[in-house]
């Protein structure tokens, strides 16, 4: 028996049968193979920061390559062992005056399942971490390795780069990068219809652009991140310390425990909350200013939606959280991207908004996140894929017009389903012809 696994949020936990570790593209080929003989199941593992059943590992659990040796720079493509995290990545890539152009909030996360389950960052004029991919080394259910780019089976490649690990296992990503640049991070607390009724211009002006909204408040926390020539004013240890670490976790993290001893007390702590977590501004390297330290763990929900919905959309989020989340005493995160043309990306063929709902990671969740949930399909949303949500193919199906081009490749190269699990078989529907 190997020991269990358990996601980062700790809702989603098994034993697999087994735990491989590989080095190279050859154990990687190996395990699936003997995988096959056995008739088990295979996962790759990421760093389990992924919300829903994604990454659940039911049978084989497969360490992905992540030595960062063996990184390598060819201008400005990067080739990328998959489990080499983005942390790991960013700091090498800073090294050699290289960056990724976007990136979202964590970098805990490996390189592939970043890419896997359209992790996106913000900025109307940017695209999702995938969008960056030129390269994948993939092996698919019968042990076969695929070199795709958009000469070699490009159209698999296409259909690859946002893959949920359903299409084969990651074993190398090659991304483009741009010359490594700093942000000019400003963050303010501001009347919420303010700032939702000047997001278009906000998004237009600035090159990255998000806000937080408490529950039960009226203020908004904006962010904007601009590039920048300028290394200054730059943001103190002793600034950082208490924003990251004392506001945005330990303090948050008292907050939390308040409000789940004493739940009506929450909306007076969102409020408290909402104008001590804006921080001034600061410039900094790029992956330094996109992502932040995330030590309070909660469960979150996220839907894309058009952009032009986002106003309606946010109104009935907003009429949920008051009927639902009267305990709540996590923000609400919205952010805008550009349109993409990855046939999963939840950005595909149109400009998105994402509105995101979070609680603590022991707190109900089901009622709030169903409301919202509703709201935002309606509105044609799609439900983040390492996120929680409860849609089916059935109904993801019409939101993707590439979607059954995606289950055939799905059924091509994994004909006995070796890369299934009971949220993949939910979500990408069960192939008809599978014996595992």
């Amino acid at each position: 028996m190997t020991q269990r696994w358990r996601n980062w949020a700790g809702n989603q936990r098994t034993r697999p049968i087994r735990t491989v570790r590989a080095r190279d593209t050859g154990d990687v080929v190996d395990a699936v193979r003997r995988a096959a003989e056995q008739g088990l199941r295979v996962r790759p593992l990421g760093s389990g920061h992924s919300f829903t059943g994604i990454g659940v590992p039911d049978g084989v659990a497969l360490a992905v390559p992540a030595d960062p040796a063996g990184l390598r720079c060819d201008g400005a493509l990067v080739t990328v062992p998959a489990g080499v995290t983005l942390h790991t990545l960013n700091r090498w890539l800073w090294a050699r005056g290289r960056a990724l152009p976007n990136l979202g909030d964590i970098d805990a996360q490996t390189v592939a399942v970043a890419i896997s389950t359209g992790t996106h960052g913000t900025g109307a004029g940017y695209r999702g971490i995938a969008d960056a991919v030129r390269g994948l080394l993939l092996v698919d259910g019968t042990g076969t390795v695929h070199t795709l780019d958009t000469t070699r089976e490009p159209d698999l490649f296409d259909l690859a780069r946002v893959g949920l690990g359903a299409l084969g296992v990651i074993v190398e990503v090659t991304l483009e990068t741009v010359p490594a640049f700093h942000l000019h991070a400003r963050e303010s607390a501001r009347p919420l219809a303010e700032v939702l009724d000047g997001l278009d211009a906000l998004a237009a002006a600035h090159d990255h652009v998000e806000f937080y909204w408490f529950p039960h408040t009226t203020t908004a926390v904006l962010k904007t991140n601009d590039r920048t020539g300028a290394t200054g004013p730059r943001r103190s240890r002793a600034a950082a310390l208490v924003g990251d670490e004392l506001l945005g976790n330990g303090a948050f993290g008292l907050v939390q425990r308040v409000a789940a001893v004493a739940p009506p007390l929450a909306p007076r702590l969102n409020r408290v909350m909402a104008g001590q977590m804006a921080a001034g501004e600061y410039v900094a390297p790029s992956y330094a200013v996109f992502c932040s330290p995330r030590r309070v763990r909660f469960l979150e929900m996220e839907y894309a939606v058009p952009r032009a919905a986002l106003g309606e959309a946010f109104a009935g989020l907003r009429a949920a959280a008051a009927r639902h989340a009267a305990d709540v005493a996590f923000p609400v995160e919205v952010r805008v991207l550009g349109g993409d043309d990855i046939a999963l990306s939840t950005a595909y063929g149109r400009d998105t908004a994402y509105l995101a709902v979070h609680v603590h990671a022991r707190r109900p969740h089901e009622a709030y996140f169903g409301a919202v949930e509703s709201v935002l399909s309606a509105l044609d949303g799609r439900p983040h894929w390492g996120k929680l949500h409860t849609r089916t193919a059935e109904q993801l199906r019409p939101r993707y017009p590439r979607f059954d081009a995606f289950v055939t490749a799905r059924d091509r190269l994994d004909p006995e389903g070796r890369f299934r699990n009971p949220y993949l078989d939910r979500v990408l529907g069960v192939p008809c012809t599978s014996t595992t």
